[in-house]
């Protein structure tokens, strides 16, 4: 089984092309989270971890004959969910294969906007006033202390109302996945799971060099790091056959830890 969870403002169709080309090795499941793609979520404001795990083994239990294991793939924000799942079921976890994954890195602003009563009615607020919040967007894009692609990729997200009203709501919906990366990594030791993780050179939202610090820090025996000729859309049918061998090769292992270049 081969659980696939997309980025945020994506669905699961971002992973059609790797379903087409995948062999009768894999089952590939891909879901639309909350308030994404064409899931109708009606349980409030909060995706509680155990709920999408249950789910999980629902689907799983639908489908008689294949493995108890899960593998997951998850991209961005996907990322962070593959992470938590994998510390809260490290039983049936088998293969972690992450790309460009959200997680890595404690964001003091999602924590502040998300996981703080005052932080998340100031999140609230902006997203319905958020006059000042540009101003102090554009003057830190003025004095470089805001990188140009996370500028822009902002400003794409906050500068329409529909957009800030649905970032709001999936940032607060999706606020139980904070993974926790010593245990993550103890488990990864313990069980011996295999992780891909797989970054675009260019990438200014998400950096790779976050991943290289996760995978130094006692798993780079299980822990391979690739590197994509591209940005932060490192899901793209381009990429198709390095998908596919980090899923076959078991994370990548059997070329040996550190950092891969495809060419």
């Amino acid at each position: 089984m081969l659980f696939a969870f997309h980025g945020y403002g994506e669905s699961a169709e971002g992973f059609a092309f790797l379903g087409k080309a995948i062999d009768n090795e894999f089952t590939l499941v891909a879901i639309d989270l909350p308030f994404h793609g064409r899931t109708e979520w009606k349980e409030g404001h909060f995706f509680d971890p155990q709920q999408l795990a249950a789910l999980m083994r629902e689907i799983a239990g639908r489908l008689p004959g294949r493995s108890a294991g899960w593998r997951l793939l998850g991209y961005s924000m996907g990322g962070r969910i593959a992470l938590r799942l994998l510390e809260d079921n490290p039983e049936t976890v088998e293969q972690l294969v992450l790309l460009a994954p959200d997680g890595l890195v404690v964001n003091p602003w999602y924590w502040l906007a998300t996981r703080t009563g005052p932080g998340n009615r100031l999140f609230r607020l902006t997203m319905r006033r958020p006059a000042w919040f540009f101003l102090l967007l554009r003057l830190g894009n003025a004095l470089k202390l805001v990188n140009p692609s996370v500028y822009k990729f902002t400003v794409h997200y906050i500068n329409n109302g529909p957009y800030r009203l649905d970032l709001y709501i999936r940032w607060t919906t999706m606020r139980g996945f904070r993974p926790h990366l010593p245990v993550i990594r103890d488990i990864i030791r313990s069980r011996q799971v295999p992780v891909s993780l797989i970054y675009g050179r260019y990438d200014r939202i998400i950096r790779w060099e976050r991943g290289e610090k996760f995978r130094k820090k006692g798993i780079a025996d299980y822990c391979q790091l690739t590197l994509l000729p591209t940005g932060h859309q490192v899901l793209q049918a381009q990429y198709l056959d390095v998908l596919l061998s980090a899923l076959k090769e078991g994370g990548g292992l059997s070329a040996g830890p550190g950092v891969n270049t495809p060419r």
